[in-house]
């Protein structure tokens, strides 16, 4: 049986219920999907709490997933949960912006976290845009295919490799700085 033999039967068996099979399927993909969010959020509490959104939005919705790349699917809902916290974040920091009672941004712990763990690379990607860094992370650390990819984005695979190599020009300009 081969390895994509044995993701489809684990998947057939996530869309019956089946809990051993998703803890497999957890097991499969929780580190590629921690590293998604921990470099799109350079914080390892937040990453923790989004991971598991995903595989509780993955368990409600697996039903809905037909045909097509699996991991295109599971990486596109990772992308729509890191979004949807992206607008919360932004509607808070109005929310304490209209009270005049803006806390401070980053604590004592994140300003550790980032001196103490995120190297050079991790700084540079977050110089970025969104989309460009967003890219990047789904190619190198999610290890979807340019094929995956385009789809998930509903563009062109020549679009996708075009911006892909802009954002990783941009970047190794950032890292030559």
């Amino acid at each position: 049986m081969t390895k994509s033999d044995d993701l489809a039967r684990i998947i057939i068996g996530c869309k019956n219920g089946d809990s051993e099979c998703f803890s497999q399927l957890v097991d499969i993909y929780a580190g590629r999907c921690y590293g998604y969010f921990y470099r799109m959020t350079g914080n390892k509490e937040v990453s923790d709490d989004l991971l598991s959104e995903l595989f509780v939005r993955v368990v409600e919705k697996i039903g809905s997933q037909k045909g097509g790349s699996f991991e295109g699917w599971l990486f596109k809902t990772a992308s729509n949960i890191f979004y949807d916290y992206l607008r919360d974040k932004q509607r808070q920091k109005k929310l304490f912006e209209l009270e005049g009672n803006q806390p401070e941004i980053k604590s004592a712990e994140t300003e550790r976290l980032e001196d103490d763990e995120i190297d050079k690379l991790q700084k540079q990607l977050k110089r970025l845009d969104m989309d460009t860094k967003e890219l990047i992370m789904l190619r190198f650390y999610s290890e979807l295919s340019f094929k995956e990819i385009a789809a998930m984005r509903s563009e062109p695979i020549g679009t996708t490799l075009s911006k892909l190599h802009r954002g990783l020009k941009k970047l190794r300009e950032l890292m030559e700085q």
